[in-house]
């Protein structure tokens, strides 16, 4: 959670400050010069040695490469002008905003958990805030972790604590076609919400269309493995998808997992919506942004 959170901070301040300082003149591709079979979304900051600092002239860099989507955990932290134009470019390129993080601040480690009102209505209040937000992005999807646990209570009452919130917030998210989808993390081993199987049981417990599965695959390759029969047996729960390899957290092919066959299983499936490349690169400079580029190419030749 810590390594989110300053990979959080960081990603806002460098496109905040991209923001005011202009347009990129970087050269970019034709538009539509590649086609990809998966709805891939790459995060601000993967392509700046090409396109430059600026996130306006990163996602036009983005779609002329053939990716059809942006994710942006940030997203809430940015100036609403830059909100604005962001949404403006996204449906200029015909490109789908994915996942941002509703993110409470504090309420990340005190935890829903503990059924205190405190956190309770901070988050609610976020989800608020994330109706706005979304509305001026076109968002359909939001990242929702529910904190740590609270070890002075047993693990049941935890769980309906947070299945209460959880409910409370979908009920603010629902009327906007807003999902917060829930995302078990391998980060620290204090967070509360770990496997598929844990929010599984909590989306079906909520029992709401805006409370789904963000089923992170580089999180759940650690903590639980056996991805596939793991997406298999949550299936009807999973409303969005993420990447990284494992060790690492970078492109496909940079460790153990198969992500052609992964991508080919859950396109079989049925699966069309968003796959949020939430990852690092694995080498430095332009060499790595092509090498990324290249990583998802063979990756979605399945």
């Amino acid at each position: 959670m810590d390594n989110r959170r300053t990979f959080l901070q960081q990603s806002a301040a460098a496109v905040s400050l991209a923001a005011l300082a202009g347009a990129s003149t970087a050269a970019r591709k034709k538009p539509g010069s590649r086609q990809f079979k998966l709805r891939y979304a790459p995060h601000f900051g993967m392509f700046k040695e090409h396109a430059g600092p600026d996130p306006i002239a990163q996602l036009e860099f983005m779609a002329a490469q053939g990716f059809t989507a942006l994710e942006d955990n940030g997203l809430m932290g940015r100036p609403v002008e830059l909100q604005q134009r962001i949404g403006e470019t996204l449906a200029r390129l015909g490109m789908t905003m994915g996942v941002f993080v509703i993110d409470g601040g504090d309420n990340w480690k005190t935890s829903l958990t503990t059924g205190e009102a405190q956190f309770r209505e901070k988050f609610l209040d976020t989800c608020r805030a994330a109706v706005e937000v979304g509305k001026r992005v076109n968002a359909r999807w939001a990242t929702v972790v529910p904190g740590y646990f609270e070890r002075k209570l047993p693990i049941g009452i935890q769980t309906g604590h947070v299945v209460d919130t959880l409910r409370a917030g979908a009920e603010i998210l629902a009327p906007h076609n807003l999902i917060m989808v829930l995302e078990p993390l391998s980060d620290n081993p204090d967070l509360f919400l770990r496997t598929s199987d844990q929010a599984y049981a909590i989306c079906r417990a909520v029992d709401s269309p805006a409370c789904k599965i963000l089923y992170d695959m580089y999180h759940m390759q650690r903590n639980e493995g056996d991805i596939v029969q793991h997406i298999n047996l949550a299936w009807s729960e999973i409303a969005y998808f993420q990447i990284g390899d494992n060790p690492g957290r970078k492109e496909p092919g940079t460790g153990e997992m198969n992500y052609r066959n992964l991508f080919r299983h859950i396109s079989g499936k049925g699966f069309n919506g968003i796959f949020g490349m939430e990852h690092g690169n694995a080498k430095p400079g332009k060499e790595g942004e092509q090498a990324l580029i290249d990583a998802y190419v063979a990756a979605d030749s399945f």
